[in-house]
């Protein structure tokens, strides 16, 4: 991975509580996995940022590398991988992803 595209990530997701790399953007998710985490945040009205991975190859196999996670989407608040699909999927119906987010400060008052 160019340091130039490690620097782009780390910059993202330190400047933004919220962030979701993922396939599309929020307004138009481009695969199911993608989609469903779009859902989840939506749905729990949490503010968020959406990096389209499939506008750089570079940045698509570099957010891989930066996780080690092999995946996308991936989801992170205030600066840690919280992981993929599944994993908010999960945490979402345990009621384990509003419980970090409200422990966070990031659910809307």
């Amino acid at each position: 991975m160019s340091d130039e595209i490690h620097d782009f990530i780390d910059k993202t997701i330190k400047d933004h509580d919220v962030v979701l790399f993922m396939k599309g953007t929020p307004e138009q998710p481009r695969c199911g996995f993608s989609s469903l985490v779009v859902q989840v945040l939506d749905h729990l009205n949490v503010e968020y940022v959406g990096v389209d991975v499939l506008q750089d190859e570079g940045l698509r196999e570099g957010i891989k590398v930066y996780s080690d996670w092999p995946t996308i989407p991936q989801l992170y608040l205030k600066g840690e991988f919280v992981g993929g699909a599944d994993i908010v999927r999960e945490m979402f119906q345990s009621g384990e992803l509003k419980t970090t987010l409200d422990e966070k400060g990031l659910l809307p008052a």
